[in-house]
């Protein structure tokens, strides 16, 4: 069991402590939040696109899936390849980068004009935004309390649906108004709002700074800031991490001890992102098709996220008591039997309550599984096992899309699509019941600044 050493009372240093962690987890939220908001607001103008070859040029429900999926695709790549950068460079740099991309990218994206540049431009945001997912989940752990990992990155991955939640509620007030290329430019405002102030507000982890040997710069962080700071690992412990360096980063998940769970987590995120991109993009048009108009058909999307970001935060409180891995197999098995409901004539009223029910099997679940990967992997592989979850994960992002132009242009009926994304959901509880318990590896010791003695208790980490 890994053990830290806190100092017993210090009411400066405790309070520093807490505002460091409610702003890097407001302002990784804020993040995630437009991450959302940009991967989402597609799925909220798909429709336009489709009924009026003006805006764009000819889109077929096949081509409206191909869009929808390139920001997934470089979402992939550009987790996969913020795993490495930001081990380098550090998570507050790649952070900051992203902000400025996905801004930038979505700025331009606003003004294209055919498919062909709209694609490309949904490509490169999808870079920026898959490097900020990648780095967050790693940082928000590194500055959590013990005993609120969980819970710390529900809130924050709570963000993506609460971005889908506001692009449908922007779409459903101001779509008519502004048009598909101004809910694009809504995407692009962290460029001048949350990008100055995380770079005020968002300090780097100590413990990054440790792991690169930069003692003096993870005090001062944490003397600013209250977060404890790892000790200098002993001669002994340097030459032990010189032995194992092959086993860091992406090298160590696929190494003897965690290649079979890396394996199947990054099979649950893709199963869980394929359910998450196929009712993100199609449940608007799905239904349109079932008779309910434009404002009507974006309710359903504004309710199935709503209920993904209350589901998230119970379930962050539940797995953080009783283990994450219970938690999100049922999640998963909540979204099979709520989509399943789907295919039942229901009255209004409980048509919606079962879609935000599937919003918590869906984007709930997805946002746990975040957390379950950033909490299970030791120190030196934990950056890279998110890179692997956000990035591997995206495979599913990026059919998503495809599945449900795929399923919509084979003519299948409604209940038909509702019967295989059920069925998905079912595969994903298989998945998450063969992850193996995880292993608690030995970590170095964590101390307060300049403790007394008689301060120093041990006290297990979550």
């Amino acid at each position: 069991m890994s053990m830290v050493t806190e100092a017993l009372h210090d009411p400066r240093r405790e309070e520093l402590r807490r505002r460091t962690v409610v702003w890097v987890v407001a302002l990784a939220t804020a993040g995630l939040i437009f991450d959302g908001y940009d991967l989402v607001v597609y799925g909220t103008v798909v429709s336009v696109f489709l009924r009026n070859p003006g805006e764009i040029g000819t889109v077929t429900p096949g081509v409206a899936g191909a869009l929808g999926s390139y920001a997934l695709f470089g979402v992939l790549v550009g987790a996969l390849l913020a795993g490495s950068v930001g081990d380098i460079i550090g998570r507050r740099r790649v952070m900051l980068f992203a902000y400025a991309w996905f801004s930038i990218g979505m700025a331009i994206t606003a003004l294209t004009s055919s498919t062909t540049t709209f694609g490309l431009m949904r490509f490169l945001t999808g870079l920026g935004v898959g490097a900020l997912v990648a780095t967050t989940g790693a940082l928000v752990s590194e500055f959590a309390p013990p005993g609120r990992k969980n819970l710390c990155n529900a809130i924050t991955y709570c963000g993506v649906p609460m971005g889908s939640l506001l692009s449908a509620l922007i779409a459903i007030i101001l779509l008519g108004t502004i048009g598909w290329r101004g809910m694009f430019w809504i995407g692009a405002l962290p460029l001048v709002t949350l990008l100055p102030l995380a770079f005020f507000k968002m300090p780097e982890s100590p413990a990054w700074l440790v792991s690169r040997n930069r003692m003096e710069e993870a005090r001062a962080i944490s003397e600013r800031t209250g977060v404890p700071v790892p000790e200098a690992p002993t001669a002994a412990q340097r030459a032990t991490a010189r032995a194992a360096r092959e086993r860091a980063g992406f090298a160590g998940l696929f190494g003897r001890d965690y290649w079979f769970p890396t394996l199947v987590l990054g099979l649950m995120s893709v199963t869980g992102l394929l359910l998450v991109y196929s009712l993100n993009t199609w449940l608007p048009e799905l239904m349109r098709r079932a008779g309910f108009n434009t404002k009507g058909s974006l309710a359903f999307l504004l309710v199935l996220n709503g209920g993904a970001v209350v589901g998230a935060l119970i379930g962050s409180r539940v797995a953080d008591r009783f283990g994450p891995k219970l938690v999100v197999a049922g999640c998963f098995l909540i979204g099979a039997l709520s989509i399943g409901t789907l295919t039942l004539s229901l009255p209004l009223g409980m048509l919606l309550a079962f879609v935000a029910i599937v919003g918590l099997g869906t984007s709930g679940t997805q946002t746990l599984i975040y957390g379950f990967v950033a909490n299970y992997y030791r120190t030196n592989v934990r950056g890279a096992g998110v890179s692997w979850c956000a990035g591997f994960g995206r495979l599913g992002g990026v059919g998503g899309p495809i599945l449900g132009g795929l399923l919509i242009g084979a003519g299948l009926a409604l209940d038909s699509i509702f019967y295989v994304l059920s069925g998905l959901a079912l595969v994903g509880v298989v998945l998450t019941l063969l992850v193996p318990v995880a292993r608690r590896p030995h970590e170095v010791t964590t101390i307060r600044l300049e403790p007394t003695p008689a301060q120093r208790i041990p006290v297990p980490t979550s």
